[in-house]
Formats: structure tokens, C-alpha cells, sequence
């Protein structure tokens, strides 16, 4: 059993709905103030919206073109935060910007960029400038007809890793951390909030009090307001399907490309998992219930068109590899163009009968935190046991404290204090858990008292590891939420690894 999830019971002051970055930032920062708190689930951490973007911590650059300058301002801040509280799961990246003169003329590309470098007032990062293709080792993958461009810094994330580590040090502090539960209704009694929830692995309910509920269920949230709780709102979603798609490398060098349509909208390529390289994303309105979605064959054709314009080598839908989507649940601003949807966040405070309830419509990865403590500010003045001060801003997430030298410092050491261990595997194991590949190394001493290798370098303990601290209960959590394993291992071996969690969690 993973770490406070115990049976709920009892009244707790915060009663969360919603196992995606801003539900887990949310109980964080509220454990952390002093509050009881709950945090359901109705499947696995990050299943949905917060594992299928495009895992990058950034301002949003296309986004000063609909005059967003508050959102923008606010996620870069967030986005130096970021990068010092999980150095191991974030790190910077230099974007490569191509000029295209059937998009954008330069001269707002410069601008955009000049104002993008200025929004923040603690940017540490290198700052834009423009580069000439012709002489730069970012044009080398490019077509002739892009000679001149511009380079940027922003940043990227492991985002389903961000969410487990969110959740992580929420149930350290205290918090009651519940996967696979679903609210079945709630309702207000005597200025308390009495849920009724539901285990959806033994089907076995469960009662509890809340003296304030939050409503942060992602593409759920109107639906949850009106089909469980039964209350009217005027607020609303509108849901847009992301799409992505993972392709054998075709570029090389640490750098990410973003490329302009003629739409006007913006595809980027990222180097993906060493081997492969990472494109997206897709912008389409979807009018069906919310759930799990996959790409469009028509979107396939989109990205590969997209990234055509500009790369010598075409990428090809047959050289898909993997891919996936998810549903961003914007708040609906009445924009016609989904592109024109504000990213920007909204948090609607209802207080009848004395029992607070707050929903979160919007959001991104980049600002959960500043979310996070806007929403306890906002419940602060019904809710005194969230009126703590804000503390967030400067604490590490677990594993985040790798010590002097940056990852590669961080990595040279693990590397000495277990020189036995592979160097890919100590990379990677670095790169996903931070200080706290020590405690999965334990007092091993050689790579076979690290128990079976199950598939490429996951071992038995590893595993064990995110079942008991991480809340994995299926292959799929392990291989394509914890990690990206699952693009590395054969079907034989992914069988392995589902007939061994399957045995540890039965």
C-alpha cells in the first residue's frame, strides 16, 4: 500500500477532487499550512490532462499574441521556481525559432521574443537572440529556404513524474492520498460537506466529512458541479483535444525546434527519451464526455506536415512509434478559434449554506503552483485552516535536493557511490528520482541484489519502490506514467513487468 493511503474516514478541512497537477499542488500546499486533507482519485495519478502535454515549463510565447501578458508574466516567474525545485525532472532548453515569410514578419518575432525575455524580472536563463542558419549548428537539420532565426530558453518537464512528486510530499506532510476512488455525490449538512466515495478496485464505499471541497476533476469539473453535486454554475469548459506524436530521432543536439503554420498556429519538435523526438501538439475542439482519447489519423497527417516545411528529412506516418492525447479543459472565454482559448486559469468560490466549495476551471503546468496558492487564498477567509503563509516558492520537491554541481554533479556522485550500477541506469534512475534513487539503491551492493531485471534496466526493486512510495498499481502506471519505459521494451517484456505488479498488488 503506497504511502497514506489509508481507508478515509473522519471530517478533514479539505476534501480534494482530482489527482491531476493542480489537485496535487493544491493538497501540498495545504498540508504544508497545517489543513487535514483528503485527495481522491478516480484512476491513476496524472492519468489524463497532466501526462499527455507537452511536457514543457513555459510562459507560452504564441500566447502575447492574444495580449495573455498577466499569464505570461506569471509563468515564467513560475518557470525559474520550477527549474530549482526538481532540478532532476526539469531542466532548461533552448528553442530554435526558424523565420518562415508566409507566417509572422520578423520584426514581431523579435519583438514577441524581447518582451518574452523581459516579462519575468528573475530570469536566469540565456536570453534570445537571432541566429544565421547558414553558420549555426541548429540549421543543419532545416531546409535551405531557412537561413535566419531566433533562439530562446524555456523548459522542460517530465509531467506525470511533477504530479506523482506533488502528491508524494503532500502524503509525507500528512495529507491522505487516495488513487482509484471516485466521488460518488456529496452534499451539505450542517456547514460540512458529507462525501460519499467509492474504491473502484473492491467496490467497497466509504463516508467522510469535509468542512470545504475542491473541484479540481480537469475535463470533469462542469460535470462534477452538475451531475454529483447538483449545482448550477455559469462557468464552463471548453475541451480541446492535444495530440502528440513520438518519432525515431530526427535530429541531433540538446536543442528543440518551434515552427510556424500557415494556421498560425505553432507545432514544436523536442528531443524525446535520447532515442526519439517528441511532436505536437494538435488543437481540436471535442464536444463528447470526457475520458480517454487517442490521436486522429487526420492529426497524424497535421504534425508530419507541419515539421515537413522545415526539416530536410521527412518525417513519415509510418515512422510513428508511439503517441497519445489528452483533453485540456480550458475555460470557456467565448473565443471562435480553439487556439484562441485563454490558457488563463479561473477560480469560481461558491459558499452556500456555510460548506465552501471551490472549482477550478483552466489551467497549465507551468503556473499550478501560483494556482495552488491563489485557491488557498481564496479559501482562506472560509477556511482558516488553510490561512498559513504561502511556502511553496522556495521548497524542493522529494528528490529535488541533488546537492552542489547541478544533475551532473548529482550523477557524478551516485555514479561513485555505486560505480557497480550501469551508467544508463544511474542516469536514468537520477534523472527520474532525484536524491531518492539512493533509497531504491538501498543497501544493495550489486546490480543482481537489485532483484530480476524485468525488461532493458527496470528491476524488481525499482518497481517495489513505486508501488510502495508512488502509487503504482499497473504496467502501464510504471511504463508509461512513472516513466517512458514502455518505449524502450519489447511485448515480452512489458508482459513480465504487468505478471509481476499484478503478483505484488494482488
Amino acid at each position: 500500500m503506497a504511502q497514506s493511503e489509508t481507508s478515509p474516514s473522519g471530517t478533514y478541512d479539505l476534501l480534494i477532487v482530482g489527482g491531476g497537477v493542480n489537485g496535487a499542488g493544491i493538497a501540498r500546499d495545504a498540508v504544508g499550512r497545517g489543513a487535514s486533507v483528503l485527495m481522491v482519485e478516480q484512476d491513476d495519478l496524472a492519468s489524463y490532462t497532466s501526462s499527455a502535454s507537452t511536457k514543457l515549463i513555459h510562459g507560452g510565447l504564441r500566447y502575447l499574441e492574444y495580449y495573455e501578458f498577466r499569464l505570461v508574466k506569471e509563468a515564467l516567474t513560475e518557470r525559474e521556481r520550477l527549474l530549482k525545485m526538481a532540478p532532476h525532472i526539469m531542466w532548461p532548453m533552448r528553442f530554435v525559432l526558424p523565420h518562415s515569410k508566409l507566417v509572422r514578419p520578423a520584426w514581431m518575432l523579435k519583438a514577441g521574443l524581447f518582451l518574452y525575455d523581459h516579462l519575468a524580472s528573475n530570469m536566469t536563463l540565456p536570453k534570445s537572440r537571432a541566429i544565421d542558419f547558414r553558420t549555426h549548428f541548429a540549421g543543419q537539420p532545416l531546409k535551405s529556404d531557412y537561413t535566419k532565426g531566433f533562439v530562446y530558453s524555456d523548459g522542460w518537464v517530465q509531467d506525470s513524474r511533477l504530479v506523482v512528486l506533488n502528491a508524494m510530499d503532500a502524503a509525507e506532510r500528512g495529507a491522505n492520498v487516495r488513487t482509484r476512488t471516485r466521488l460518488i455525490n456529496a452534499t451539505r449538512q450542517n456547514g460540512l460537506w458529507q462525501a460519499e466515495l467509492e474504491d473502484r478496485v473492491t467496490g467497497q464505499t466509504t463516508t467522510v466529512q469535509a468542512r470545504a471541497l475542491v473541484n479540481a476533476a480537469g475535463p470533469w469539473v462542469a460535470r462534477l458541479l452538475a451531475d454529483t453535486l447538483k449545482i448550477p454554475n455559469s462557468k464552463s469548459v471548453r475541451l480541446v483535444k492535444g495530440s502528440h506524436i513520438i518519432v525515431p530521432k530526427v535530429f541531433d543536439g540538446p536543442q528543440a525546434y518551434i515552427f510556424q503554420n500557415p494556421d498560425k498556429r505553432i507545432v514544436f519538435a523536442i528531443p524525446y527519451e535520447q532515442k526519439f523526438t517528441l511532436i505536437g501538439t494538435t488543437d481540436i475542439p471535442w464536444k463528447e464526455a470526457p475520458g480517454k482519447v487517442g490521436i486522429a489519423p487526420d492529426e497524424i497527417s497535421y504534425l508530419c506536415e507541419s515539421v515537413n516545411r522545415y526539416f530536410k528529412t521527412a518525417v513519415k506516418e509510418g515512422d510513428v512509434v508511439w503517441s497519445y492525447a489528452g483533453l485540456r479543459p480550458l475555460y470557456d472565454d467565448a473565443s471562435a478559434n480553439a487556439s484562441a482559448v485563454t490558457r488563463d486559469y479561473v477560480l469560481d468560490l461558491d459558499t452556500q449554506d456555510g460548506a465552501p466549495l471551490l472549482s477550478i476551471f483552466g489551467g497549465k503546468i507551468t503556473t499550478y503552483r501560483k494556482l495552488a496558492e491563489h485557491a488557498l487564498e481564496k479559501l482562506a477567509p472560509v477556511l482558516p485552516a488553510v490561512a498559513g503563509k504561502s511556502w511553496t516558492a522556495n521548497e524542493v520537491l522529494p528528490g529535488g535536493d541533488i546537492g552542489d554541481g547541478g544533475f551532473d554533479g548529482a550523477l557524478a556522485r551516485l555514479s561513485r557511490a555505486a560505480a557497480w550500477l550501469p551508467a544508463n541506469l544511474a542516469w536514468r534512475l537520477m534523472r527520474n528520482y532525484g536524491s531518492r534513487a539512493y533509497e531504491i539503491i538501498g543497501e544493495a551492493t550489486s546490480l543482481q541484489e537489485m532483484g530480476t531485471v524485468l525488461g532493458g534496466d527496470l528491476t524488481t526493486r525499482e518497481v517495489d519502490y513505486l508501488i510502495q512510495r508512488e502509487w503504482a498499481r499497473t504496467a502501464e502506471d510504471v511504463l508509461w506514467r512513472r516513466s517512458k519505459l514502455g518505449l524502450h521494451l519489447n511485448e515480452e517484456e512489458k508482459r513480465k513487468v504487468a505478471d509481476y505488479i499484478e503478483q505484488k498488488v494482488a
